[in-house]
């Protein structure tokens, strides 16, 4: 169990990776620097022989051959792909494991998830940055994300061996623990089956859909190039509620055969974009800080310190979000408000993957 403790963690690890980079890569407006798919030009690394490059600038003349971008794009392929092996791995590992608990069903989702992604990746290519395609592979990153980091808080649960004199001291601590919560149930402080503070289910799920939301506007407002459509802050324009168009800023599907990059909205869907993302943003917040807040309050132990890790993650997000406009998007400060994001992701899946728990002591 130890060896696939090590392999989820690096896979994980790995995930984070991919999610921060293909930001940067995205950001960086090089997500067509390789104008094919899966190679670059037709090549497995970059056209780099005089004659390469002419037949390359021949067979894609809307698309001269820039050298620095098509390395992002495929060093951000080469990466995927490791990852999606590593994952294939962990499925075909799961089948070894020996505990009956072992996790059967979620390493081959990811499996299929994974194989989704790529999809997602050729289109993103194939139909020139299509918001839809871009933003779906976003959520498609996080979700990987998360479902490794459940995979992982699973196995590491499964992974704890027992000692010899363990049975007896589980039993102890089992009736201490048992009148302890009897006591504290009596107060409406927790639930007496898994230690957890009451309705901490529905609030962490919530607050975990609430985010999914959330990152889709992000993704929606970064594809749209409407990052800085409202380059002031607080108010955007001058105005906390600027004049709108949401029909036009969430059309989904516009056709294929457009170039979508550097954006096709007008400038009022894009002010609506990113306006709606400062919303969301907002209504996030308040539902996080509400929930890190009653942690601390209502929580002992474990709770309290994943109130804290709640809090801590939405104010590093927060701080984030707000310097990527006032400094008008540098370039780095934009890909880590994707760590952000991913981080907080982990804080929720970590909630949440306790608060569904058997039991927590």
């Amino acid at each position: 169990m130890a060896w696939y403790r090590r392999l989820t963690l690096l896979t994980l690890m790995l995930c984070f990776v991919v999610i921060v980079f293909g930001a940067y890569v995205r950001l960086s407006d090089a997500g067509l620097g390789c104008p094919d798919w899966p190679g670059c030009y037709g090549h497995l690394t970059i056209p780099q022989a005089d004659h390469e490059v002419a037949t390359a600038q021949e067979r894609f003349p809307e698309r001269p051959v820039e050298a620095p971008k098509a390395w992002k794009e495929m060093i951000h392929r080469y990466i995927a792909s490791t990852l999606g092996l590593l994952i294939v791995a962990l499925a075909f590992g799961a089948t070894r494991l020996r505990d009956p608990a072992r996790p059967r069903v979620l390493p081959w989702l990811l499996v299929g998830l994974v194989v989704f992604q790529g999809i997602l990746g050729m289109w993103t290519v194939t139909w020139q940055l299509k918001p839809l395609a871009v933003t779906g592979h976003l959520l498609g990153g996080m979700s990987t994300f998360a479902l490794l980091l459940w995979l992982y808080l699973s196995v590491r649960r499964l992974g704890a061996a027992p000692t010899d004199d363990a049975p007896l001291r589980e039993l102890r601590s089992e009736r201490h623990l048992a009148f302890a919560l009897q006591r504290e149930a009596a107060q409406g402080a927790v639930d007496v089956a898994a230690g957890r503070p009451p309705r901490l289910r529905l609030f962490a799920g919530a607050a975990l859909a609430l985010l999914v939301i959330q990152i889709f506007l992000g993704g929606w407002t970064s594809t749209n190039y409407a990052a800085l459509a409202c380059p002031d802050f607080p108010t955007c324009h001058g105005s906390f509620w600027p004049e709108t168009d949401v029909p036009t800023a969430f059309t989904l599907w516009h056709g294929l055969g457009i170039n979508y990059e550097y954006g096709i909205l007008d400038a009022r869907a894009r002010v609506t974009i990113h306006h709606l993302h400062r919303v969301g943003a907002l209504v996030v917040a308040l539902t996080l800080t509400l929930l890190g807040v009653w942690l601390l309050r209502r929580g002992t132990g474990r709770w309290r310190t994943l109130g804290i890790a709640v809090l801590a993650a939405l104010a590093l997000q927060l701080s984030i979000g707000i310097g990527v406009v006032v400094l008008q998007l540098p370039l780095w400060l934009a890909a880590a408000h994707n760590a952000g994001a991913a981080i907080l992701v982990a804080v929720l899946v970590t909630l949440n993957h306790h608060a569904w728990a058997r039991s927590e002591t």
